[in-house]
């Protein structure tokens, strides 16, 4: 028999405003991540120093509502389509858990913020829509941190305004499901409203999987799987979750509706606990905040400040720029990126510059490098002017490629100008028979073999002296210049 899976995702982002969700402490000093953006808000501070009565949930302290966390929640929400509840209001979601210190998390369960939207993706040629089933407000727990024999609470993140995001069923493979996180995770970095750290805790999903015999209209038994932190997890849990289930169902067995985790050594999901239902979280309206009222006139002008978005970025580069979608997709996976390239672009006045070229080198080498360091880190170092500097002075003959790769590492390394390093270094292009005479006598005493073949008329033989001739000049040598230079000295 064969079986379908259906996939639900919820995503939980930290947003990044400067205080709580519902009280005026701090979610800590700004740290800057390799995405761009904010790290962990918590991440920096004292364990416990980050607290007040209202996030401890203490008798008498009341909360107020963070209206930078209601205005980029609801940012988010017109950001995916959603329809927008202007009366709305907040509920206590009950439940006993070590690092919750109220007993209760403040949350959005009858009304939420908004609902009914959509978040298209790019599936081979097609696109397609997943719905959004609802976005709500909710405020973060604190964090256990176990040690061997104990275990420590931190409630520093206690409080911090959480977007939680959650689609319909419509995934339908751990294929589907991590384009979407994906691309969640681009529109939150794009709108400015979570750092995007997934690493950090800052961006979490869970996912709801279930698998039906084929062409069922009967669900199949969900079971939730919690605190994914990586895209990787994300993947890999969905795709044990989908195996396991199935093999249980070819077993004739039942698929239990429980809560569970991944286990990153195992490689597998492990049970936490059945799972809840509403009833069990004894939902009540917040007695304490009330209702949330937005005006028309307030929704419109966030409508009308949202930016450029990633899926609109993506056809912008294809149409203005003449690239391709995987160039389009690579270079508009962060806004930080994008406009790094859609700078240097604006810096390139040479006819044979082209867009494309500099996504070449942007997409290329400068994104390899962004895996060891923040991107802010590679822009200080290598400000687009002078990327476009360096692909200049290649594209005109004064360095060969392999001699341009050089020197922008060296850029990195020291944040001067190609021109300052290649000055220092003496590195240029030489292409007279004086400079590459003592390249070309080693090469042509180190290959005696690969020249009798030459002279013999392998002509393809010539490509692989010149290389050789390069590689002993360190990349400087021209290989035009050594491969006319070869033939006059082969010559039978």
């Amino acid at each position: 028999m064969l079986y379908e899976p259906t996939i639900g995702i919820e995503a939980h982002a930290q947003l990044t405003t400067s205080t709580k969700m519902f009280c005026a402490c701090r979610t800590a000093p700004v740290l800057t991540g390799a995405a761009g953006g904010r790290a962990s808000p918590e991440a920096n501070a004292p364990a416990n120093s980050l607290l007040c009565p209202v996030c401890l949930g203490l008798p008498g302290a009341l909360p107020v509502i963070n209206e930078r966390a209601v205005e980029l929640g609801v940012s988010v929400a017109l950001a995916l389509h959603c329809r927008i509840n202007t009366s709305t209001r907040f509920d206590r979601k009950n439940y006993a858990y070590p690092d919750l210190p109220k007993g209760y998390q403040i949350s959005q369960y009858f009304t939420p913020l908004g609902g009914d939207g959509w978040l298209e993706l790019q599936t081979g040629d097609a696109g397609r829509r997943v719905r959004i089933q609802d976005v709500h407000l909710e405020e973060d727990t604190g964090k256990l941190i176990h040690q061997p024999g104990r275990t420590l609470i931190d409630l520093n993140r206690a409080g911090i305004p959480l977007l939680e995001v959650v689609t319909r069923p419509d995934l339908h493979s751990a294929e589907e499901a991590h384009l979407y996180a994906v691309e969640l995770r681009r529109y939150l970095l794009y709108l400015g409203a979570c750092s995007g750290d997934l690493e950090k805790g800052a961006l979490r999903f869970e996912t709801n999987v279930s698998v039906r015999p084929a062409g069922s209209l009967e669900p199949g038994t969900r079971v939730e799987v919690k605190n994914l932190n990586s895209l990787r997890a994300l993947r890999r849990s969905i795709e044990f979750e989908l195996s396991r289930q199935e093999a249980l169902l070819r077993q004739g067995l039942a698929v239990r509706r429980e809560t569970r985790g991944w286990d990153e050594t195992g490689q597998c999901t492990v049970v936490q606990r059945s799972k809840e239902s509403a009833e069990d979280y004894r939902y009540f309206p917040e007695p304490d905040l009330p209702p949330l009222e937005l005006s028309t006139q307030w929704l419109e002008a966030l409508r009308a400040q949202l930016p450029e978005l990633p899926a609109e970025r993506r056809r912008r580069f294809t149409t203005e720029y003449g690239l391709s979608s995987y160039d389009a997709d690579l270079l508009t996976d962060e806004p930080a990126i994008a406009n790094y390239f859609e700078s240097a672009v604006s810096h390139s006045r040479l006819p044979g510059l082209s867009p494309k070229t500099i996504a070449n080198w942007v997409s290329g080498d400068l994104l390899r490098y962004v895996r060891q360091a923040a991107w802010q880190e590679v822009e200080r170092a290598v400000p687009p002017d002078r990327l476009v500097e360096l692909i200049a002075m290649q594209q005109a003959g004064s360095l060969t490629q392999t001699s341009a790769k050089q020197v922008l590492q060296e850029m990195l390394a020291s944040g001067q100008s190609a021109r300052q390093i290649c000055a220092e270094k003496h590195i240029e292009r030489i292409a007279d028979e004086a400079s590459l005479g003592e390249f070309l006598a080693q090469v042509i005493a180190a290959n005696p073999e690969a020249v009798s073949q030459y002279r013999t008329g392998k002509d393809a033989v010539l490509r692989f002296l010149v290389g050789a001739v390069v590689k002993a000049s360190h990349g400087t040598a021209d290989p035009t210049a050594a491969a006319e230079l070869l033939r006059r000295r082969l010559r039978p």
